[in-house]
């Protein structure tokens, strides 16, 4: 990555960047609060980076705790390494992300893919995941059929090979907006122009569109192959952490009322509805948003 590439990633605001290594990358971090406060480390959604939880960072850290946002790998200013985008990778890169930092667990806020790999984590890295907030992000299990079929059209090209990459590339990443646009409620008023500007240029530094794409390609390809078998196997195993699913009313990628099947998680399970919010809610409504989070976080035992 160039360095005016890495510049316009490492956004300025009332956080600390630093890079950590973990699982055998290097994983930017943008952090608020003090080191020695429970951690909270969110992940980002595709076609995202650490920025989309700029308005959560600094509430959760004013709450107590230590707010931390990470690049996922092959986002933003984290490695984008050849392979590695499968969720058992990802749920490791999580696991290691939260020691590096010198914590022992975290709570795993995660939105889009970004609630995939924090199921994920807390299944297969239990250790490390005291509990788990999943923002229009269904159980794996249930992910396919979650899918609004509009989406899912606008998605399946994600498969082929080259093209996909090319048309996120292309006219400076419009292509971005469009996707952010259609999944957000339809009052137009997400992205704004900033965010817009942000994301776009995020996907447009060579090969973060194509690793993106990756985390797509291996859910679609993988389910009926052995590798897809077995972490379908492991995720039957319940979630035994606290769980807060938060889901936009107007989500036009995920179907908001896509319930978990029974037994799937077998501590408290807190489901929230945003009325206004579409695929988004973290951005669209934060301080909506912000409440429920600090809220869910008080009831955990100190």
């Amino acid at each position: 990555m160039s360095p005016a590439g890495v510049v316009d990633l490492l956004v300025d605001g009332p956080w600390s960047h630093s890079l950590v290594a973990a699982n055998g990358a290097r994983f930017h971090v943008a952090e608020c609060g003090a080191a020695d406060d429970p951690l909270v480390l969110f992940l980002h959604g595709f076609p995202e980076f650490w920025w989309a939880w700029r308005h959560q960072l600094p509430v959760i850290a004013a709450a107590g705790y230590r707010a931390v946002a990470m690049d996922l790998r092959g986002y933003g200013a984290s490695d984008k390494t050849p392979r590695g985008y499968d969720p058992y990778t990802a749920a490791a890169d999580v696991s290691g992300v939260i020691r590096s930092l010198g914590a022992t667990d975290a709570v795993v806020v995660g939105h889009g893919w970004g609630g995939f790999i924090g199921w994920s984590a807390a299944v297969l890295a239990p250790r490390q995941v005291r509990g788990l907030a999943a923002v229009s992000a269904p159980h794996p299990l249930v992910l396919a059929r979650a899918g609004r079929a509009k989406a899912l059209s606008r998605t399946a090209w994600f498969q082929l090979p080259v093209f996909p990459e090319r048309r996120l590339l292309a006219h400076d990443g419009i292509h971005i907006e469009g996707l952010l646009r259609a999944w957000a409620a339809p009052d137009g008023t997400f992205p704004d122009a900033e965010a817009s500007r942000r994301y776009r240029a995020a996907l447009q530094v060579w090969p973060a569109p194509h690793c993106a794409l990756e985390y797509h390609r291996w859910f679609a390809r993988s389910r009926l192959r052995p590798d897809g078998r077995k972490y379908s196997s492991r995720m039957r195993t319940p979630v035994a952490v606290p769980v807060l699913q938060v889901n936009g009313a107007q989500d036009s990628a995920i179907s908001p009322t896509t319930s978990t099947p029974a037994g799937l998680v077998t501590a408290p399970l807190r489901d929230e509805l945003i009325a206004p919010a579409g695929h988004f809610p973290h951005e669209e409504t934060p301080d909506l948003f912000n409440r429920l989070v600090v809220d869910w976080l008080k009831s955990f035992p100190a």
